[in-house]
């Protein structure tokens, strides 16, 4: 890491170095490299020790509770020897000697449980204390808000915002910033009332237009590849000379698509005047992702870090605009036109409900969808007002739909694997040739889990995803609100795959909490690891939070449906034939990609250590990623094929 972080600090300051007729500026600017190549060290270093030291403490924890376990075992194995030996034929002499083993491996065991209770005492104890003066230190704060005053410096800016930021990230727990939620939002709720704060509104004909032309603009700006690069002077003025480039752009193209609107904007060539066109046209842009995660998937990258540089103030006094409105969804819509009554309304369900015709008949699906129609149409009546028109609702609940549209494509295959695991795995036993279990370096394993042990493993990692699919929506409103707010600050390194923006996303971190808990007792144990890697290089910020958790589906999706196809390829004779000859029948194939799955893709695989692979939260889904890698050296990769599969990732351009 250290070879290639000093590579790409020389690449990328070569271009700017300070031009001098003496050693002092030079010895300036070597002296700021070296500061930022030991900021960048001394971050990772910090991140990998609390990684470690709570992976180490879960670690201890369950091997105190696999040791008393032992104990357990031992005192049954005992006494059930001892009712052997006291039958008629059994001697004195005999009883004596496995008493007497059996009492010396007794006294290890307690021996060894003192000594994991204390070791796993002492962990916890250390982790509290390392968590606490981490918070004290406030390592990260301090470094970014050193390097903000330097640039400021450097950039002859005063410094009063930056100060100002210092004292929001302090106050973060005690007052609201722009685009959070409120506590009463981190209560978990299926009712519309609630589900409706983090919905985003469909977009209009119009808008649509609009989002044409940022679509364009965007896939024709270069603006990562000017700003993110590591730089001893200050970006401000880089950032501002490419998001004004940027906003030209999208002024041009209004002007070609609409003379008369583009006219209007340019007119006086002052982008500080037409501030509502800019923020209107990026918001649209986050909300059409959100609804339509497999669209604009480089060009909502961009966006996300444009807008979280025009967050800065420094950025926003040269601008003098703000580039981030908050973002509009179907709640804050209808609140602003007197209509949220409607999202407790009972009929809200039947309109918007999803119709699945599978395979029932014509008459029975054209049923429910008039009901569906007459239900929308009720509402809309019923719920207008002078501020909230008929089509304004209909287009709220389109919206409502276009949620329940994203779990059933999303979470409804994670729902139908789940299934299928039910169906042919059993927690305490397995057929001949079936085990899940894993032992590692076998195979590319990196865990070792017995079959019951790996079950489990598998099942809550799966419900997991579940509970993290359901509320998607949520943790993207969330994940964007800590990515735009204001004083939260990122610094720029390189994580092993290239140069990211690495930044806190607190509210994130509390949602994904929320939810693992809910997890952990819904499920009753935990096995393995509970770490939440966000903010460090494995997961460097919230837009990469949310990029990993979108793959879930297109891993999960390709999977089933090869799975619920089988039958329909059996049919075939010639398909039959290879079938039968190869697996032994559709359910023997079907267990042999269930089996095959459950185990490599839930091994711990696809890195080289267990900071970024392993048993923790996100680790699984890597070690998922790493099977989908290997899926054409599988036997049943002919089935896939076959199937009409053709690969896990889709299409990149929309």
């Amino acid at each position: 890491m250290q070879a290639r972080l000093n590579e790409v600090l020389d690449d990328a300051v070569a271009d700017e170095a300070p031009q001098t007729n003496g050693d002092g500026v030079a010895s300036a600017y070597d002296e700021h490299v070296a500061r930022l190549k030991a900021e960048a060290e001394a971050q990772d270093a910090a991140n990998r020790l609390r990684v470690a030291q709570e992976q180490l403490a879960e670690y201890s924890a369950q091997k105190a509770e696999d040791t008393e376990g032992l104990l357990q075992e031992a005192d049954r194995l005992r006494e059930a020897l001892r009712q052997l030996l006291e039958r008629p034929g059994s001697t004195a002499t005999e009883l004596e000697e496995v008493s007497q083993s059996f009492q010396t491996l007794r006294e290890k065991l307690v021996d060894a449980v003192a000594e994991a209770r204390a070791f796993a005492a002492q962990q916890a104890a250390d982790l509290v204390t390392l968590k606490r003066s981490s918070d004290q230190a406030d390592l990260h704060t301090d470094v970014e808000m050193k390097r903000a005053r330097d640039e400021g410096t450097s950039s002859n800016e005063t410094g009063n915002g930056q100060e100002d930021a210092e004292e929001e990230e302090e106050d973060e727990d005690e007052e609201p910033v722009r685009g959070t939620i409120g506590p009463q939002a981190a209560v978990p709720s299926t009712s519309f009332s609630e589900r409706a704060r983090f919905i985003p509104m469909r977009l209009s004909h119009d808008e649509r237009k609009l989002l044409r032309l940022l679509e364009s603009a965007l896939n024709v700006s270069e603006y990562t590849d000017k700003v993110d690069v590591l730089t001893w002077r200050s970006k401000n003025q880089r950032i501002h000379a490419q998001i004004r480039d940027l906003c030209a752009i999208l002024s041009g193209l209004l002007v070609a698509a609409d003379y008369k609107k583009g006219q209007d904007l340019v007119r006086d060539r002052n982008f500080a005047d037409n501030a509502d066109f800019f923020q209107n046209i990026f918001e649209l842009g986050r909300r059409y992702k959100i609804l339509n995660p497999d669209r604009m998937r480089s060009e909502y990258g961009k966006l996300m870090y444009m807008l979280m540089d025009s967050a800065e103030p420094a950025i926003q006094e040269l601008l003098e605009f703000q580039c981030v409105s908050q973002l509009k969804t179907v709640h804050r819509f209808l609140d602003e036109r007197g209509g949220l009554a409607m999202l407790e309304d009972s009929m809200l369900h039947t309109a918007t409900a999803e119709i699945i015709a599978g395979d029932r008949p014509r008459h029975e699906v054209q049923r429910d969808i008039k009901v569906k129609e007459k239900a929308r149409e009720s509402l809309s009546r019923r719920y207008r007002n002078a501020r909230l028109t008929e089509e304004e609702i209909l287009t709220c609940i389109y919206s409502l739909s276009d949620n329940n549209s994203y779990l059933l494509f999303n979470r409804d295959p994670i729902d139908r694997f789940i299934q299928f695991f039910h169906r042919y795995f059993k927690h305490d036993s397995h057929e001949p040739g079936y085990s899940l279990g894993i032992q590692g370096g076998r195979d590319g394993a990196r865990l070792t889990h017995n079959h019951e042990r790996q079950y489990h493993y598998v099942l809550q990692s799966l419900t997991l995803w579940r509970e993290i699919s359901t509320e998607m929506f949520k943790l993207w409103y969330l994940a964007e609100s800590d990515m735009l707010r204001e004083g939260n600050t990122y610094r720029l390194c390189d994580t092993g795959q290239g140069l990211n923006r690495v930044q806190s996303a607190p509210q994130v971190g509390r949602a994904m909490q929320n939810i693992l808990h809910r997890v952990q007792e819904r499920i009753g144990s935990w096995v393995g690891s509970s770490v939440v890697h966000l903010g460090d290089h494995n997961v460097p910020n919230a837009l990469m939070f949310i990029d990993k958790y979108t793959q879930v589906p297109r891993i999960l999706n390709p999977v089933v449906s090869v799975l619920e196809e089988l039958p329909k390829l059996y049919r075939d004779p010639n398909l039959r034939s290879y079938i039968d000859s190869t697996f032994g029948g559709v359910e023997q194939c079907r267990k042999s990609i269930l089996v095959d799955f459950c185990r490599h893709a839930f091994d711990g695989s696809g890195a080289d250590n267990f900071f970024d692979a392993g048993s923790c939260i996100d680790g699984r889904l890597t070690s998922a990623w790493n099977w989908c890698s290997k899926v054409e050296k599988k036997p049943y990769f002919h089935i896939f094929r076959l199937a009409g599969w053709v690969g896990f990732d889709g299409e990149v351009k929309s």
